[in-house]
């Protein structure tokens, strides 16, 4: 009877295992599809973004506004008034270059210009007396012609002879001759009189042109601002082109700094962003972000971002290290567990969306935009709205229109 016993006992406990391995697939609800045919998968529901991690980005703070001041004519540098430091105005003087031989040549110029000037009023008199010469000519032209036909009236009447007729002709030839050459010679000096003025116009332009290299030989500021470089000194022979002083305006600061294509979407033109100069460790200033570029660097792959930030009192110079602070605040993106990716035929990252309509649940694929990474997450850029049900995992594949059940663990 012992013996008995022993055996009943070892026979239990060979069934104890398959028991539990029953009530485990019982209580997961996700061994397989269920008696329907659905498939049971772990369904979430996406919620709005509510990372409020802060990045911080380094950068330096530079003058919105930057110009090189270069010389615009070659000759030596006779003084420079400012240096590195100085407050300068619009319109200040700041330097001069030699202007002797420009002087003189702009003299030479208006010389030159009179001379042409006159010679533009001789001609004009020339030109009043060769008509004056042409309405002489004319005048006896007419009387001649009037004289030839009252003689040749005559002449066949037999009142005169006809060597006078023959005469008078002759003379009506000569005061047409003389006509002719009285008008060449009037649109000769009418020729004359426009070469002279457009050599005249010719000079005009020269003497401007000497007059504005004169005036580019003072060196006079563009703009209001602060000098930060000084790059030559008095008594320096300057080429055209050649810098000499670099200029700031700081009524407002740039900061640039750099971020990576997954932190790009964090920024957008007129964001309001903290910064924090360590030449300030008491103060913190807002900025606002003026520039994004659309190209990355191509060595660091890092896209630059500008931000404006107001400096009324001109406190902050150049140069400085700052500190960027961007939170991603309550309209951060969609994180979902990277568990619920899946790779389509054209090779998009999608997601299994859940849609209820009709009498079971079933499943859509949907491509999806990501951004960053982090702690088993992935950002949805785009793609999935909040509210929206997807599928988390999948005991089986899953594929469009596929019917499923949610598990225990699914959220409602």
């Amino acid at each position: 009877m012992a013996k008995g016993v022993i055996l009943g006992l070892v026979a239990g406990l060979l069934l104890l295992p398959g028991c539990s391995n029953q009530e485990q697939q019982g209580q997961s609800g996700r061994g397989g599809p269920d008696e329907s045919g659905a498939i049971v998968v772990d369904v979430a529901v996406a919620q709005p973004g509510t990372d409020t991690t802060a990045r911080t980005y380094t950068g330096s703070t530079a003058p919105q506004r930057l110009v090189s001041l270069r010389s615009q004519t070659e000759g030596r540098l006779v003084n420079l008034s400012v240096d590195v430091g100085d407050a300068v105005s619009s319109g200040q003087t700041l330097g001069q270059v030699d202007a002797a031989i420009l002087q003189a040549a702009v003299g030479q110029s208006n010389a030159e210009l009179a001379a042409q000037e006159f010679e533009v009023a001789q001609a004009e008199a020339q030109l009043a007396d060769a008509r004056t010469l042409v309405a002489q000519a004319q005048a006896e032209f007419q009387q001649a012609e009037a004289d030839a036909e009252r003689l040749q009236t005559l002449a066949e009447r037999g009142a005169i002879s006809a060597q006078e007729a023959q005469r008078s002709q002759t003379t009506l030839e000569t005061a047409r001759q003389a006509l002719l050459s009285a008008q060449e010679q009037a649109r000769t000096r009418q020729q004359a009189i426009a070469s002279a003025a457009q050599r005249v116009e010719a000079q005009r332009a020269l003497v401007q042109e000497g007059r504005q290299r004169l005036s580019n030989s003072t060196l006079t500021s563009p703009l209001s601002g602060i000098v930060l470089r000084r790059l030559a000194e008095p008594g320096d022979f300057l080429q055209a082109g050649q810098e000499v002083l670099e200029l700031g305006n700081f009524s407002e600061v740039q900061v640039q700094i750099q971020v990576s294509d997954r932190d790009r979407s964090s920024f957008s033109l007129g964001q309001t962003v903290e910064i924090q100069l360590d030449a300030f460790p008491d103060q913190r200033f807002t900025g606002q972000v003026s520039r994004i570029s659309p190209v990355a660097d191509p060595a660091s792959r890092q896209i630059p971002i500008e931000i404006i930030l107001s400096n009324p009192d001109g406190n902050i110079g150049s140069g400085l290290l700052a500190r960027v602070t961007v939170s991603a605040g309550p309209d951060a993106p969609i994180r979902v567990p990277e568990s619920a990716l899946e790779t389509s035929e054209t090779e998009e990252d999608t997601v299994f969306v859940v849609a209820t309509a009709g009498d079971a649940p079933t499943v859509e694929p949907r491509p999806v935009r990501l951004g960053q990474r982090a702690n088993g997450e992935v950002e949805i850029l785009d793609g999935l709205q909040p509210g929206e049900a997807y599928v988390i995992r999948s005991s089986q594949p899953l594929q469009p229109g596929q019917a499923v059940e949610r598990s225990l663990l699914s959220e409602s």
